[in-house]
């Protein structure tokens, strides 16, 4: 069976630069990486749920912050895992200090027989698209070319000339 998972890549305008906002996985597995270990938020789809209905429910979760309309879809990626992504990219603003983040239960030590409580995410961060390239999980760069392209669109469209009558 295929896993399925939705997410959204937060992003804000600082004059002609794009920044996003990345999330760092939590828990011991993920605390000592950083580069091309970032992700965006992001989580399964339940049955019969609504894709982006999914990912705007794990964004609130695994931030605690609003994610609001209008939602660019950038597509569908297939991970090495065989895992599907699909995200959708909206603009917003946050401050990462103020991440609240759902936990999840892990055996930690391994085979301790004690469970532990973790952060899905334990910090989210503000990058540059360069940045962002760098910090992301490979499989997941991608996702940010679809959003640059999309804005490339965007901004296409807002530049041109208006309609003679209009």
């Amino acid at each position: 069976m295929i896993v399925r998972s939705a997410g959204l890549l937060m992003f804000r305008r600082r004059g002609a630069a794009v920044e996003v906002l990345l999330a760092h996985p939590g828990g011991p597995f993920w605390a000592r990486r950083d580069e091309a270990a970032w992700t965006l938020p992001k989580g399964e789809i339940g049955p019969d749920e609504d894709p982006l209905a999914a990912a705007q429910r794990e964004f609130l979760e695994e931030t605690g912050f609003a994610s609001n309309p209008p939602f660019l879809p950038l597509g569908e990626l297939r991970q090495k895992s065989g895992k599907r992504i699909t995200a959708w990219a909206f603009e917003g603003d946050a401050d990462p200090a103020r991440l609240v983040s759902n936990l999840f239960e892990v055996e930690w030590p391994p085979r301790s027989g004690r469970l532990q409580s973790f952060p899905e995410v334990d910090r989210v961060r503000w990058c540059s698209v360069e940045e962002a390239r760098r910090k992301l999980i490979a499989g997941q760069v991608p996702f940010v070319d679809a959003l640059l392209r999309t804005l490339g669109a965007e901004c296409a469209a807002d530049e041109r000339p208006a309609a003679p009558g209009l």
